[in-house]
């Protein structure tokens, strides 16, 4: 058996380590940075994805530094809100992130259903309302019964406009036009939820 040659001193450890072995390193991605080609290794693509991170929220703090007249805190909330799982609405409480974008999302299609459903075209309408049940399933799905969020006026809100929608639709059947009071007692409900979220 021929024994294998030693490696030259000015051999890299990792090419060392293939000379030994035998077999090839995994070659590191690379990219064109500019007019030269930059090896990128999963630690430097982290490392760049993470101050992305942070120079996006610290731009985003010194925006809200310039508007509110804030200090050195602002930057700090910026990077901590974009890993919260909590966000400040605009009457003052603290809800949970994926609670609010589900809440909007009912109080949107909801709202565009029933602007629909003024005599127009039909099509358009039944789009509408598609939307609508599938944002009403996906928010009742994930909060109903919810400690977090039950006594909360939004929530409070909804959930009585969608119970309205819901009696009126089982009473009159699927295809029935909603009389201008039951639709106005539910935009009203929508509006109250808007003001909370």
């Amino acid at each position: 058996m021929r024994a294998m040659p030693s490696p030259p001193a000015n051999v890299s450890l990792m090419t060392s380590r293939w000379y030994c072995c035998s077999s090839p390193p995994p070659p590191p991605k690379q990219t064109i940075c500019g007019a030269r080609l930059v090896a990128v290794t999963r630690r430097a693509h982290t490392a760049s994805l993470l101050a992305a991170v942070v120079g996006f929220a610290a731009g985003r703090a010194r925006a809200e530094e310039k508007a509110e007249g804030g200090g050195e805190e602002g930057v700090l909330g910026a990077i901590k809100s974009i890993f919260d799982p909590n966000e400040k609405t605009e009457a003052g409480k603290v809800l949970p992130k994926a609670y609010l974008k589900a809440a909007r999302e009912v109080v949107r299609t909801l709202r565009e259903s029933l602007e629909e459903d003024d005599g127009g075209d039909m099509a358009k309408f039944r789009r509408g309302a598609d939307a609508a049940k599938a944002s009403i399933r996906e928010f009742l799905g994930g909060w109903r019964g919810q400690q977090a969020v039950a006594a909360e006026e939004s929530y409070v809100a909804l959930e009585r406009a969608i119970r309205s929608l819901a009696e009126f639709y089982s009473k009159a059947g699927p295809s029935a036009s909603l009389p201008k009071d039951v639709k106005d007692k539910i935009l009203q409900d929508l509006n109250t939820a808007d003001t909370f979220l």
